[in-house]
C-alpha cells in the first residue's frame, strides 16, 4: 500500500475575517487548489513562530510557502527563522512551491536580492510569459506561452540566485518564475488567489493607505476585464509540487 503523500503550507501572514469566513482562511484556499485524494495537509502560522519539527522534515514530500504582508527583506526572527529552514529543505532537495512573498524569500535564502520594485506596486491581473530559453519542461502539460495571474505586491526579485533560472517574466516584473534544480519554484504572481480576494485586498490596502482611492478604482476597473488562468495555473503548481513535470 503506497504511503499517504504530506505536505506542509507555511504561513507568513494572518487571515483577514473575509478569507476566514468566505475561504476558510488561506489555507483553506491552498488546499482547495492543491490537494488531491490520500495526502495530508498541514499549517504552520510562520509568521508566529510556528514551525515545523527539524526532525520531521523528511516526513514531508513538499511545502508551499504563502504570500504575506512583510517584507522579504525584513528581519523580523521568525523571517531569518524561515530563511533557515529553506537553506535546510533545499540540503536535502525537498519540493518547496514559494507564492509571492514566498517566491521573493525562496530568492533570498537562496543567495539572490530582493526590494522595493522600482516601478512601484502591481495589482491586478497580469499576462506573464514563459521563457522561451527555458529547460523547465513545460510541455508536457501543453500550456501556452502566455498566462493571466493575479498579482498583488510591490516588492521583487531584483537578482536571482547563482544557479537559478528565470523561466517567466512580464512588462512589469522580469522574474516572474524562477526555478531552482528540479525542487523549488517561486512564482511572484498568486495563482490561488480569486477575483473577489483581490478586490477586497484592493479595499484593505486603500483603507490603510498603502494606495490611493484613484488607483484602486483604476485597478478594479481594469481587473474586471480580464480573468486568470487559474486551471492551468492549478496544474502547473500541482504537477510541479508532486513531482510530475
Amino acid at each position: 500500500m503506497e504511503s499517504e503523500k504530506r505536505y506542509g503550507v507555511l504561513m507568513c501572514g494572518e487571515d483577514s475575517d473575509y478569507v476566514r469566513k468566505k475561504h476558510g482562511g488561506y489555507f483553506g484556499v491552498f488546499v482547495r487548489m492543491l490537494a488531491e485524494e490520500g495526502e495530508r495537509w498541514e499549517v504552520y502560522t510562520v509568521a508566529r513562530g510556528e514551525f515545523p519539527d527539524e526532525e520531521k522534515l523528511c516526513d514531508y514530500d513538499g511545502f508551499v510557502i504563502t504570500g504575506s504582508c512583510s517584507d522579504a527583506y525584513g528581519n523580523d526572527p521568525w523571517i531569518h527563522q524561515l530563511i533557515n529552514l529553506i537553506i535546510r529543505l533545499n540540503s536535502i532537495n525537498k519540493k518547496i512551491l514559494g507564492i509571492c512573498f514566498g517566491h521573493q524569500i525562496l530568492g533570498r535564502a537562496l543567495g539572490g536580492k530582493v526590494s522595493r520594485s522600482p516601478s512601484g506596486w502591481d495589482i491586478g491581473v497580469r499576462t506573464i510569459t514563459f521563457s522561451s530559453s527555458s529547460l523547465f519542461p513545460l510541455s508536457s502539460l501543453k500550456l501556452p506561452s502566455n498566462l493571466s495571474v493575479i498579482e498583488c505586491h510591490r516588492d521583487e526579485i531584483r537578482e536571482l540566485p547563482s544557479k537559478a533560472e528565470v523561466i517567466a517574466w512580464s512588462e512589469k516584473t522580469g522574474i516572474e518564475m524562477f526555478r531552482y534544480g528540479d525542487h523549488i519554484m517561486g512564482i511572484q504572481g498568486h495563482p490561488e488567489y480569486t477575483k473577489d480576494i483581490l478586490l477586497h485586498l484592493i479595499d484593505r490596502l486603500t483603507q490603510r493607505n498603502f494606495i490611493i482611492e484613484s488607483f484602486a478604482v483604476e485597478t478594479k476597473l481594469k481587473s474586471g476585464m480580464w480573468e486568470p488562468d487559474k486551471e492551468a495555473w492549478q496544474r502547473l503548481c500541482i504537477s510541479f509540487l508532486k513531482g510530475r513535470l
